[in-house]
């Protein structure tokens, strides 16, 4: 009985081995199907490797140009580097329309690998990968001309998950299938050490996307009509609340009608950047009477109730504290991530503005300890902007 225990126990040690290469296997066969960190996904959303400036800078060679540690602290946070005065940070910052770079709670361990990741790029192989099924349109063509490196949908989110979700679940259902039925490995432990892996290897997957669900920092999708805030808004000057009209009064902004953009264009019909085709596809849609389907960038999830009217009208907020600096992009790029994280930071330093604000006339209590001088300021939190019933009824 003892040497038929012995025996078991030497095959299964023996198995361990192999299983542990059955695992490097499989990470190694799911690293060559992404190719890309996880990680990488986040920075794909403005950069690319040897395609040209996107919303930042190209990244090949910048390993080369930039000292390791310095890249440790942009990643993760450029916007500290920014204010400490670092002379790099800032010069990007005012390089790139100071559109600021969010931070990133990144380990020593993924940052190496987006950098591994950009050091070994392969256009080649790339290039293969991502060659389009079929010929863009001369509409594709110009718009890409005209915002070079962001046709299509900007990937976002944790990354390509899925092959490894579904295979550590395989690993879970042959072990407890083994453990039960098939008895081909004698020692159980092996069986509870593939399936514990598994398991955490499932949850921690499981967090990573639960976590990263709704959230589409760096969104840029295709629009109908190419549209540039920048001559709009900043080369023009035109007031956001002119195409936005609701946003004082409404729970949404609003998307102007056609009959708002042929107010300028029943005269307007050149551009520098796009001539005719882009102003004439707005003509067309007035002529016809039908809506140009523009797409939404910023979007909440449903549970989530926001009022542009309270946070413009009331809170008097500016519309770039959450959607950028947009008087400087040719195209609309979703830059924070409007989390509840986010917006709670907000909330618990934003103060309010009491001064000729009838909104906050109520606040009786509020008006008379800042005329005593025991209170120097009140922020949304203290006026119950954190209160969970707020935002989630």
């Amino acid at each position: 009985m003892s040497n038929n225990i012995y025996l078991n126990m030497r095959k299964s040690i023996i198995l361990i081995p192999v299983l542990l290469l059955c695992f490097s296997f499989i990470l190694q066969s799911i690293h060559a199907q992404s190719q890309a960190p996880p990680e990488w996904a986040v920075c794909a959303a403005c950069h690319t490797i040897g395609k040209g400036k996107l919303i930042g800078p190209d990244l090949k060679g910048v390993t080369e140009r930039r000292d390791k540690a310095w890249l440790y602290s942009f990643i993760r946070s450029s916007q500290t580097m920014i204010q400490n005065g670092d002379p790099i940070a800032v010069q990007l910052f005012e390089e790139y329309n100071k559109i600021p770079m969010p931070d990133n709670n990144f380990s020593d361990e993924q940052i190496d690998g987006i950098l591994a990741y950009i050091e070994n790029y392969d256009e080649s192989a790339a290039a293969v990968m991502e060659q389009p099924t079929e010929t863009p349109s001369e509409d594709e063509a110009t718009y890409e001309e005209a915002a070079p490196g962001l046709k299509g949908h900007v990937k976002y989110g944790p990354g390509n998950t899925q092959p490894t979700f579904i295979i550590f679940l395989i690993l879970i259902f042959v072990a407890i299938i083994d453990l039960v039925f098939t008895k081909i490995i004698k020692a159980r432990f092996i069986h509870i050490i593939i399936i514990l892996v598994s398991v955490f290897v499932v949850a921690e997957i499981t967090y990573v996307e639960a976590k990263a669900l709704g959230r589409q920092e760096g969104y840029s999708p295709d629009q109908p009509v190419w549209f540039s805030h920048k001559v709009h808004a900043g080369q023009n000057k035109i007031d956001c609340l002119y195409c936005h009209s609701s946003a004082t009064e409404s729970k949404s902004a609003g998307i102007p009608s056609v009959g708002v953009c042929m107010n300028c264009h029943n005269v307007v019909k050149n551009g520098k950047k796009t001539g005719t085709e882009e102003i004439a596809k707005v003509i067309e849609a007035w002529n016809s009477g039908q809506p140009i389907e523009w797409v939404r960038v910023h979007n909440l999830p449903d549970h989530v109730w926001f009022s542009h009217a309270q946070h413009v009208n009331a809170g008097k907020r500016e519309c770039q504290e959450c959607h950028g600096p947009v008087e400087t992009m040719d195209r609309i790029v979703q830059v924070e991530s409007l989390g509840m994280g986010w917006c709670i930071n907000c909330h618990r330093k934003s103060e309010v503005q009491f001064e000729e604000n009838d909104f906050y006339k109520e606040y009786v209590h509020f008006h008379e300890e800042m005329k005593a001088g025991k209170r120097s300021r009140v922020t949304v939190d203290d006026i119950g902007g954190n209160n969970c019933q707020t935002c989630h009824y």
